[in-house]
């Protein structure tokens, strides 16, 4: 039996599979989850309840807080709503020619980044009458996005990756291809603006750095692998989360195992007991106490018998996350 101490499932999850689960990055208490059952649900995770759901038309892939109230929405419908989470009233403000795949939101803007599989990047403003401000058409299909300050890394097909400033967007600050040589799963920006860890489904993980000097320091190691009958079976990484507190990062794969890393010193600091099936979405609540994570099977395999789709709210001991030099006490 779990203990809720350390760890507890939320109640009322997804009935199908579980797309993205973000934690409000102002509030610990609200997580937002979408889902293939074309939901949006809001839960507060200190009461352990669902506060609100919205139903679409198709399968939901993302969503993002906008403030304490609001949240945007994307997924297979095509459309981008705007998402009243206290009068649990919703709104189109937008859409693409093909499915929403990922959605950001900045407080410096108040403008919304949605990447679609349409292979175009747009940015809305839901208080202007024309919402849609920019369009900008891309070379592949969006697969990952993450807003970190004023930079946004649009990670594509075909090993892609775009970094954008959102003070100006007339073009791409930088054009890159990915170190990792497989098909890329998710990218997250590093808490401290250096830079970005993105994942692919060959059981790797990199680390880049904006700037061209730091980029020296870019590196990619193996994760997400066992050997079994003699065999190294290598899984997707579908997942990435930064820790706000110590920029040491989960990771969460295929293979039903989250681990949590030291990016400056090259370690693994820790891993958790397995979880029921994939790992499809991680994030950290703003004040790192808190790691929602998506057990959840991603059809990597196709169609096969998997375990029902949950959430689980891991509790972050004090040692889980941090650096090891202070862990144990030594200087930074």
């Amino acid at each position: 039996m779990q203990d809720p101490t350390t760890q507890f499932e939320i109640a009322d999850p997804p009935s199908d599979g579980i797309s993205s689960v973000t934690f409000n990055p102002s509030d610990s208490r609200f997580l937002l989850a979408t889902s293939w059952d074309t939901t949006v649900r809001l839960y507060d995770v200190e009461l352990n309840e669902k506060r609100a759901q919205f139903d679409n038309k198709g399968a939901v892939l993302d969503a993002c807080f906008a403030g304490i109230d609001v949240a945007y929405s994307g997924g297979l419908d095509r459309q981008i709503k705007m998402l009243n989470l206290e009068n649990k009233t919703e709104q189109v403000i937008g859409s693409h020619d093909e499915a929403v795949r990922c959605l950001c939101w900045s407080s410096e803007t108040n403008s919304v980044y949605s990447g679609s599989w349409d292979k175009t990047l747009r940015v809305w403003d839901s208080r202007s009458s024309e919402a849609q401000q920019l369009k900008h058409q891309l070379p592949e299909k969006v697969f990952s996005m993450d807003l970190n300050n004023n930079r946004l890394v649009v990670a594509m097909a075909n090993r892609e990756i775009h970094v954008y400033d959102i003070r100006n967007m007339n073009e791409p600050e930088q054009q890159r291809m990915s170190s990792l040589r497989y098909m890329l799963k998710c990218v997250r920006c590093m808490p401290d603006g250096q830079g970005y860890a993105c994942s692919s489904i060959e059981g790797r993980v990199a680390l880049e750095y904006f700037d061209a000097e730091a980029q020296s320091k870019k590196y990619a190691f193996k994760s997400h692998r066992q050997v079994i009958n003699d065999t190294e079976v290598v899984y997707p990484v579908n997942a990435l989360a930064f820790h706000p507190i110590y920029g040491t990062f989960a990771s969460g794969g295929s293979d039903c195992v989250v681990s949590i890393w030291d990016g400056v010193n090259r370690k693994r600091i820790k891993q958790f007991q397995r979880y029921p099936d994939e790992i499809s979405s991680l994030s950290f609540s703003p004040d790192g106490k808190m790691l929602a994570v998506a057990s959840s099977y991603t059809f990597d395999e196709g169609e096969r018998d998997h375990s029902p789709d949950a959430i689980f709210i891991k509790h972050i001991g004090e040692n889980e996350c941090k650096p090891r030099h202070l862990s144990n006490g030594g200087n930074s």
